[in-house]
């Protein structure tokens, strides 16, 4: 019902860019927002950015605000996440999300908001 699959993601050295995408299916559209999550080895999925379908509300957590950037177009089902000078400890698999189903007061940060998911993809940054 709802498919979300992630690309763009690779190898790049610090204070390189990258540009990672998220193709939804067509019933994502009718979900809250949308939000990329990130995960390294031993560690908990930790979250990025999300932004609302509607209106295009957005939040980012503090370690990549200013440095990334969430956006979508609607028109083809499509999330993106621009990412610039990127460190390190950027380095994890990122993942795309949607949900959650039902109207949300603010933009959720919390992966227990999401629904579906992506299958991720590795972004690595080399020092």
């Amino acid at each position: 019902q709802v498919q979300l699959v992630e690309s763009g993601g690779g190898l790049v050295q610090a204070g390189g860019s990258l540009r990672l995408s998220c193709a939804a299916s067509q019933r994502a559209l009718s979900m809250y927002a949308m939000g990329w999550f990130r995960q390294a080895p031993g560690k908990e999925r930790e979250f990025v950015a999300a932004i609302r379908w509607t209106g295009g509300n957005k939040i980012y957590a503090d370690s990549v605000k200013g440095r990334f950037t969430i956006s979508r177009d609607n028109a083809k089902n499509t999330v993106y996440l621009q990412m610039n000078s990127l460190k390190p400890e950027d380095t994890a698999v990122y993942y795309c999300a949607a949900g959650p189903a039902s109207a949300w007061i603010g933009v959720p940060k919390s992966p227990s908001a999401y629904d579906y998911w992506g299958q991720g993809t590795q972004v690595t940054v080399s020092s």
